[in-house]
């Protein structure tokens, strides 16, 4: 189990060298008190100085994930959602919070359809058979609430140790952004990447992003954000209220219905007042584990179903064991990955017609995952070639830029997190005096009538951001942190890097490391292409593209797009009786592992 971290760390180096079996572009980060693993390291030190003061990985969470957004507010921010899992080793028990927010209730479908100027029944239909029409990712409308401020404080007062004050577990945050940071290379590259979209959206408050009010920081330059400091400092004195209620509040709906949107200061009082909602999360046993995803409106049952279809897949002779040595498929062989690939792709016909808000179009989660349905998924698949019709099932009803981080603690605990705005720059709204973007998360709502993810009022859409845990197969013992970002790339990563590392024996950085493919697109896996990073061989590429697949190779920085991930996982030291942190940090991203 990655690079079987929980034997006696000494001999498993002596079995598995540095860059074995796939050359690691780094290192493993080992630590016996807590380790955050994240794609910036000033955000990293964040976190590191909530454990060291204190606190817990849950606490740690959210210190990481407010200096996140000042490190790299193309990704994430406080106008975005939350989702977490918290693993409690005094009750060796999992936990979910869902911090999503609602779009406006005033927001019917016959508006949106209206404003966008869908009168007849205008769509398109992608390559998984599915009916799409959607509100674009640049248009007011997706626009939605945004969860991660009442999140961010949710996760402390259910999760956190009691020992830290929100006001330390912000002020790191607030320090980098009052007195200046140096821009990383990625987060540089992203901002002037993404310049045109705050611009675009926020002509008179754009250069609240931007270096002297003027232009997107270059790499080294410093960097400073008082009006997001300004918005820390008061939920960490004064809590959600401060961000749902009063200036905050009315900066965030004058921007919205300044561009068309129809959110009203009800909508953010609302979700302030019911919070987050805790949550049990959904699992799977894989591989003689059982792994761990929040429930929808997230898509780790996407990920879930694949890993489900591929085991089935196995148990009816159509593939080998993926993995396993000699006994199956080698790692990133034609045969493995087209065996991945198609489990992906009819995952995804389910995923994205059921996934919805479960409040408002209840999820047969318990049909998906059952074993008679996903055997029945796995019938689908062709050994030989590609499936050109895959469409949704249904089963039996039973009563997606981001960043990703883990963190654990000295005492056992772990948190996985992840916090996004969607695009880059999200819709690129800026709140007057606020320093941060609105995110359009409305984006993944459909606009067909008869769908369950259909846009209405005051409802949470289809969401990508996924974060991940695994456990023995009861379920109490913690094994792995970990999680994969980028839309719908997220499920995909998580099922490839969970079967680098449970499967074929890597190490957690290795298991990171080592070459991925996505189906389709960031915002659309239905696409036809497959994605296939450098480092897969061209013997690989062939026999992909043999069976029926579209392939592109993606060199150097469209590397991206595979994602960037983190994992960390529980080991032992027999001689000492002591547990073992164990972590990987994604290269594709600027980030790293950070033990104490």
């Amino acid at each position: 189990m990655f690079g079987q971290a929980r034997k006696n760390l000494h001999a498993l180096a002596a079995e598995q060298p540095p860059f074995v079996p796939f050359p690691s572009r780094r290192s493993v980060v080992h630590s016996t008190n807590g380790i955050v693993s994240c794609t910036q390291p000033l955000a990293a030190q964040a976190g590191i100085k909530i454990l060291r003061d204190g606190g817990n990985a849950a606490d740690a969470a959210v210190a990481v994930a407010a200096a996140l957004n000042v490190t790299e507010p193309t990704s994430t921010g406080i106008g975005g959602d939350v989702f977490c899992l918290f693993y409690n080793a005094s009750t060796r028990t999992i936990r979910g919070i869902n911090a999503s927010g609602r779009s406006p209730a005033a927001l019917s479908l016959a508006r949106a359809r209206k404003d966008l100027g869908l009168s007849g029944r205008k769509r398109y239909v992608n390559d998984l058979g599915d009916e799409v029409a959607q509100i674009p990712m640049g248009h007011v409308h997706a626009v939605t609430v945004p969860g991660a401020a009442a999140g961010w404080v949710d996760v402390v007062e259910k999760f956190g140790s009691g020992k830290v004050h929100m006001e330390q577990v912000f002020g790191e945050a607030v320090r980098l952004a009052e007195e200046g940071f140096p821009v990383s290379e990625l987060s540089a590259r992203f901002w002037a990447e993404c310049e045109h979209t705050i611009r675009d959206a926020s002509p008179d408050n754009a250069g609240e992003l931007l270096k002297g009010g003027k232009r997107p920081p270059r790499v080294g330059e410093i960097m400073k954000m008082p009006g997001l400091a300004r918005v820390f400092r008061k939920l960490a004195k004064e809590g959600k209220s401060a961000f749902y209620e009063g200036e905050v509040a009315r900066a965030l709906v004058e921007a919205v219905k300044k561009r068309g949107g129809v959110m009203e200061m009800d909508d953010l009082e609302r979700h302030g007042k019911l919070g987050s909602e805790k949550t049990v999360p959904i699992g799977i046993e894989f591989s003689g584990t059982k792994v761990w995803e929040c429930a929808p409106n997230g898509q780790g049952l996407v990920a879930l179903m694949a890993l489900g279809i591929i085991e089935e897949m196995e148990k009816r002779g159509d593939i080998k064991p993926l993995g396993l040595g000699d006994k199956g498929y080698g790692h990133n062989e034609a045969e493995y990955l087209h065996a991945v690939i198609e489990a992906l792709r009819i995952a995804f016909s389910d995923g994205h017609w059921w996934i919805a808000d479960p409040s408002v179009s209840p999820v047969p989660v318990s049909g998906l995952l059952s074993s008679s349905y996903l055997a029945s998924r796995a019938a689908l698949f062709s050994p030989s070639s590609t499936n050109s019709s895959i469409s949704h099932g249904t089963p039996a009803f039973q009563s997606t830029d981001t960043v990703y981080f883990s963190v654990t603690d000295a005492h056992g605990n772990g948190c996985s997190f992840i916090n996004s705005t969607f695009g880059g720059f999200g819709s690129g709204i800026i709140p007057a005096d606020c320093g941060f973007v609105l995110q359009n998360r409305g984006a993944g709502f459909s606009l067909l009538t008869d769908h369950p993810n259909v846009l209405e009022g005051g409802k949470r859409p289809y969401h990508t951001i996924i974060p991940g845990m695994l456990t023995d197969p009861t379920g109490s013992e913690l094994q792995a942190v970990f999680g994969v970002m980028g839309g719908f790339m997220q499920p995909q990563g998580h099922v490839q890097v969970l079967l680098n590392g449970l499967r074929c024996n890597m190490s957690p950085q290795a298991a990171l490391d080592a070459p991925r493919i996505s189906i389709g697109s960031n915002y659309d896996p239905g696409a036809p292409v497959v994605h296939v990073e450098e480092g897969i061989s061209e013997e690989t590429v062939r026999g992909l593209r043999e069976k029926g697949h579209v392939v592109e190779v993606v060199k150097e920085y469209g590397r991206g797009m595979f994602g960037r991930g983190q994992v960390i996982v529980a080991g032992w030291d027999e001689e000492e009786g002591q547990r073992v942190w164990s972590a990987g940090s994604d290269p594709r991203g600027d980030g790293q592992a950070v033990g104490y």
